[in-house]
C-alpha cells in the first residue's frame, strides 16, 4: 500500500538512495565509525550493505536516523515549528 505520508521525513527515498548519499558524505570508513557493522568495515559495497540492511531492522533504523540527523535541519522535523 502506497499513499501520501506527510509526516514521514524519508518518504520518497529508497534505502539505496539513503546509503549512497551517506557514503558520499562520510565514505565507508566514516560510516563504519558511526554505525558499527561489518558490511561497512570489511570490503564494503552498496550491494552487500543493502542485503544486510534489508534483513537487519536495527541497522536500517540506525542508518535512517543518521541520514536524518546529517541532512535534515531540526526546524523541518515533524512537530517542530520553523524558525
Amino acid at each position: 500500500m502506497t499513499g501520501h505520508q506527510p509526516n514521514n521525513p524519508l518518504h520518497g527515498l529508497t534505502l539505496e538512495n539513503i546509503l549512497v548519499k551517506l557514503v558520499e558524505h562520510y565514505d565507508w570508513e566514516g560510516l563504519a565509525q558511526r554505525i558499527s557493522v561489518n558490511c561497512f568495515r570489511n570490503d564494503p559495497s552498496v550491494k552487500s550493505s543493502l542485503k544486510f540492511l534489508r534483513k537487519t531492522p536495527w541497522a536500517r533504523e540506525q542508518l535512517e536516523q543518521l541520514y536524518l540527523t546529517t541532512f535534515r535541519s531540526p526546524s523541518t522535523w515533524p512537530g517542530r515549528a520553523a524558525s
